[in-house]
């Protein structure tokens, strides 16, 4: 199944990325943050809302922007970037 997505963009790590979702309450800057945990090959995925002041993932506000399925699949979509790169 091919579903929309927005446009990523990834940071130098290839472990943090950022988009724009666009809907019904505007333009919502969004953050997903791939972390390393204690268990080897295994990551954390952290995702929410960039927090206008901070820079960093609120992921306890509830944006309601209309568009979580666009939203889902762009998150989906930056797990292919690990694929191409060492897990350490």
């Amino acid at each position: 199944m091919k579903l929309p997505k927005y446009e990523i963009i990834a940071s130098n790590s290839a472990l943090s990325f950022e988009f724009t979702s666009v809907g019904k309450n505007g333009a919502v800057q969004k953050l997903v943050l791939y972390e390393q945990t204690d268990l080897p090959n295994v990551l954390n995925l952290g995702f929410g809302d960039k927090h206008p002041t901070t820079g960093e993932i609120d992921d306890l506000v509830i944006t309601d922007n209309g568009d979580s399925e666009k939203v889902l699949a762009t998150v989906a979509a930056t797990g292919k970037n690990l694929y191409q790169m060492p897990i350490m």
